[in-house]
């Protein structure tokens, strides 16, 4: 790396510390989603999301309908809260955030009450920049839904204090054309030994009970996934065959299907998807 460059990356560190906007103004191109890079301070395009359609969202249709709806509310102008996805893994976390941004971008065309809607992904490492993206966000055209993928925090890490200014405490705010969805294993986002540091240091006890959940409580939506049962695994399975071509009986269907997930010691969306990739190989097809 030249010097220059090294210069470069120090005046960026130093503008994100200082937490003033560094880079440029940013613009859209066509593109409906987009990746953050929180070094350069730059979107880059994503040209083609990898999205289920979301009526290959089986077992999780509550949190399915909360999800579509408030983001929904939000696409038309209206009133919407954040979201934090947790629980099980491979339940349809992401999927969902990816499915239902699809559904009311396609939706869109043919209803002028929906406004462009366009999906931003954050990194975990990149949410310190937040408030220079939230910032710049605000400054143009559209609806963003701003989206973090397996977000957690552990001992010793500050980020987090950050993320709850930007949600809704900080003196700016949220801008009211920006939504934030995250997903996590962790329904409190901290891991427990950490959350048990916050109560020590606190003086009274509503201090300690509040900074466990002061994180979390940012989010207006708390919607929990967990793992299915054996009956909703197979009917994700069934949808999954159906709906990419894969002919199969019903008891070859779930002789295998149970085998598959015993195998991995969990039912699950993402369970089903591998097992009927598998199937669809070994009957010489393919996933399209």
């Amino acid at each position: 790396m030249n010097k220059k460059q090294v210069l470069i990356d120090i005046a960026r560190s130093l503008a994100v510390l200082a937490g003033r906007d560094y880079a440029q103004e940013m613009s859209l191109s066509d593109a409906n989603a987009y990746q953050w890079d929180g070094q350069s301070m730059t979107l880059l395009p994503v040209e083609k999301v990898n999205y289920v359609d979301i009526q290959l969202l089986l077992g999780i249709e509550l949190q399915k309908e909360t999800i579509l709806s408030n983001t929904e509310q939000f696409a038309r102008g209206h009133g919407a809260n954040n979201a934090l996805l947790w629980g099980a893994k491979g339940m349809g976390k992401s999927s969902i955030v990816k499915s239902v941004h699809a559904d009311i971008v396609k939706r869109a065309d043919d209803d002028s009450s929906l406004r462009r809607l366009v999906l931003i992904e954050i990194h975990r490492e990149d949410i310190r920049t937040m408030p220079i993206l939230m910032r710049k966000l605000s400054k143009l055209d559209a609806q963003f839904l701003v989206y973090c993928d397996d977000l957690s925090f552990d001992k010793d890490e500050t980020d987090y204090k950050a993320l709850k200014s930007v949600l809704d405490g900080g003196l700016e705010g949220r801008p009211a054309n920006v939504l934030f969805y995250a997903t996590s294993n962790r329904r409190h986002l901290m891991p427990r030994d950490m959350m048990e540091n916050e109560t020590r240091a606190a003086i009274h006890e509503n201090e300690a009970i509040d900074e466990k959940v002061s994180l979390s409580d940012r989010f207006g939506l708390w919607l929990g996934f967990h793992n299915c049962d054996q009956d909703t695994y197979l009917k994700i399975v069934r949808g999954y065959c159906d709906h990419f071509g894969v002919s199969v009986s019903d008891d070859e269907l779930r002789a295998g299907a149970i085998e598959w997930a015993a195998t991995r010691g969990a039912r699950s969306g993402r369970v089903a998807m591998q097992f009927v990739r598998q199937l669809a190989g070994k009957k010489g097809q393919s996933l399209s």
